[in-house]
């Protein structure tokens, strides 16, 4: 059952509002702590800049935690994996964490959720796969100033449609908040903590969503949808790994050959660059909701 409406415009602005005024806060730890971003090879920014502002959501995301876990049970169990998925990220923005590491913490993030919520049996793999892909290609595309952060919202406020209105837009709000210091100018970043955890949250609460309705969806239909419901960072991903897989590279070596590097390369600014991926997002995405909604329906 949907929150009151009341509540809603009650929630939505607090969030907003908790995203504007606490990260100033979040900016400040980092300085503290020297949580700091360096300009490098494969880095659009040109200064010393403070990163970890994905504590920001995620206590944000704790607290409407406790609000929402009564209409939404399942929330329980995201908000366990999310903080799974956050503190691995917020410990390798300090110091690196083996990437196999937060893989497998990943993957337990996934099975937290997963088995919390009924699916078919068959597509328990391919939502987990999904899932675990979707935490990282957050943190993939994170290459210019507001991209993650505008692929998460479009992406939030296109499902919605779905069902469960009231939580996308509120995750949408939250982030919303967090977007004016990081676009267009960086006042600080997300760090692998906020981004994870982004991708994480955007791909739990979509299958939590469609659950009900997933049984309808053969098999063999249900990767290439949600590959659309994935959008750019799921795409970008996804060729990534073949890229560097037939490069003979590990599938977890840093390159520029994602697809906002390709765009920044020839000439496009980091700002058009952000809005060109997000209308695209939002064509992609919008696509992949909309053969949901018709295959469900």
């Amino acid at each position: 059952m949907e929150f009151a409406l009341k509540n809603f415009f009650f929630a939505l602005p607090l969030l907003i509002l908790w995203g504007l005024c606490i990260t100033p806060l979040s900016i400040h730890l980092a300085n503290r702590y020297q949580i700091v971003d360096h300009p490098g090879e494969r880095k659009t920014h040109k200064g010393i800049i403070p990163r970890g502002a994905g504590i920001v959501i995620w206590l944000g995301f704790l607290i409407w935690c406790l609000f929402a876990a009564e209409a939404h049970p399942a929330v329980r169990y995201i908000g366990t994996g999310g903080a799974m998925v956050f503190l691995a990220g917020y410990r390798d923005d300090m110091k690196s964490l083996a990437p196999l590491v937060r893989l497998v913490i990943h993957v337990g993030a996934g099975l937290v959720f997963l088995l919390s919520v009924e699916l078919p049996a068959v597509h328990l793999g391919v939502c987990l796969f999904w899932i675990t892909g979707m935490t990282n290609a957050y943190n993939l595309i994170d290459g210019a100033n507001g991209l993650c952060l505008l692929m998460f919202i479009s992406a939030c406020l296109l499902s919605s449609p779905l069902g469960n209105t009231t939580l996308f837009f509120a995750l949408a709000g939250l982030a919303g908040g967090v977007l004016h210091w990081n676009f267009p100018s960086a006042r600080t970043f997300l760090g692998d903590g906020g981004t994870t955890l982004l991708g994480y949250l955007f791909s739990c609460f979509f299958i939590y969503t469609v659950a009900p309705g997933l049984g309808a969806i053969r098999f063999v239909e249900l990767p290439f949808f949600l590959l659309l419901a994935g959008g750019v960072p799921g795409a970008d991903t996804l060729f990534a790994i073949m890229r560097r897989v037939w490069g003979g590279r590990s599938p977890f070596s840093p390159d520029r050959g994602h697809i906002h590097h390709i765009l920044m390369d020839r000439g496009i600014s980091p700002f058009w660059t952000v809005i060109i991926l997000t209308v695209f997002q939002s064509i992609v995405v919008g696509s992949g909701v909309f053969l949901f909604i018709a295959r469900l329906s």
